[in-house]
């Protein structure tokens, strides 16, 4: 089982947006230190929810400043950005690393971001596939060009090449085929356009355990449908995005989140604006705190490691992102990091 903190740089009432910022390279920063196995960052626009707009970057940042942990994005939306630009930043940072970079992708939401960047509604409704097969192309091939309906381009050398043999003193041989790639998936069609292309996906925390469940089972019938074999299908590692929050009692893990997300989530997701004037239905923000206190590791140490391994059970997923900054606090944040690295992760193994 692989464990990790998902970072959004949530922006919480009264905060400033570098005090966000500070409390997310931290928490990086106290996740290796604890014995987290992996980072996950989030990326938005224009929004408290989060204020981080380019994940590469952020990873870059902290890539640089760790030695051991796995980061990733979760995810950098791709129809807001150029598949080969953001594929040239993967590369850098997958041989820069040594390989620690994993590459999260999403279609991300009809917000004003597609008009802003104007790649348009369609980039969104329709450009998904053919954005995210220029990227796999651009992370695995030496040349790549273009003939599609949003990208047209002469063929290119790939350069710095990510399928090239990363230098291991252990292992000089050794020769990745670049960074590993997850696609966040929400819906049945998306679950599919990961499947076809035997890429493991990413699960939202607002999905419980039996959902999570009915999506592998599609991602696993789809990729047998597409031609993958059964050691392949058995392989991949899918993510499974919660909350975590750990207290020395149930209650009391729960009243910190009940405090201060509410608030976050109504400032944050109630500042998304459509690009096309389209209305979106925002989730009650204490019931859906409430629903995530009860979907996922909230509560003592023992109660986290038997709910991860009841997912990971139920589910067949074994890789977990967990938002560990719902406090809004630092210094709670930081506590709750270290709890989760030494308190519940020797348990679930």
């Amino acid at each position: 089982m692989r464990v990790g903190a998902f970072i959004l740089a949530a922006q919480f009432p009264g905060q400033g947006q570098g005090e966000a910022l500070h409390r997310a390279v931290r928490s990086a920063e106290v996740a290796e230190e604890a014995g987290l196995d992996d980072v996950w960052l989030a990326e938005h626009h224009f929004v408290p929810y989060g204020v981080c707009p380019n994940a590469a970057t952020l990873a870059g940042l902290l890539l640089g400043r760790t030695r051991r942990i796995g980061v990733g994005t979760a995810v950098s939306v791709l129809p807001t950005q150029h598949p080969v630009a953001l594929g040239e930043q993967a590369a850098l940072l997958h041989l820069t690393s040594e390989g620690r970079f994993t590459l999260g992708v999403g279609r991300g939401g009809p917000w004003v971001d597609l008009e802003v960047f104007g790649s348009g509604l369609d980039a969104y409704d329709h450009g998904f596939p053919e954005s995210l097969d220029l990227l796999m192309r651009w992370l695995r091939e030496p040349r790549v060009g273009a003939q599609g309906e949003r990208y047209t381009f002469r063929e290119v050398a790939v350069v710095p090449r990510p399928a090239e043999a990363l230098l291991h003193p252990d292992d000089p041989g050794a020769s990745p085929p670049g960074p590993p790639v997850v696609v966040a998936c929400t819906s049945p069609a998306s679950v599919r356009t990961a499947a076809a292309r035997g890429l493991p996906m990413l699960l939202g925390m607002h999905c419980g355990d039996e959902e999570k469940a009915e999506m592998v089972a599609l991602w696993r019938s789809a990729a047998r449908e597409a031609g993958l074999d059964g050691d392949e299908v058995a392989a991949a590692g899918h993510v499974s995005a919660g909350v975590v929050q750990i207290a020395d009692d149930r209650e009391a893990a729960r009243e910190t989140l009940t405090k201060a997300m509410p608030g976050w989530l109504r400032q944050g997701l109630g500042a998304h604006v459509t690009v096309d004037g389209r209305y979106r239905a925002m989730r009650d923000p204490l019931a859906y705190t409430e629903l995530l206190c009860a979907l996922h590791p909230v509560g003592t140490p023992r109660l986290c490691a038997d709910r991860l391994a009841a997912t990971s059970e139920r589910t067949g997923i074994t890789r977990f992102a967990l938002l560990v900054e719902g406090s809004g606090d630092l210094a709670a944040t930081e506590e709750n990091v270290r709890r989760l690295g030494t308190e519940v992760l020797p348990q679930v193994g």
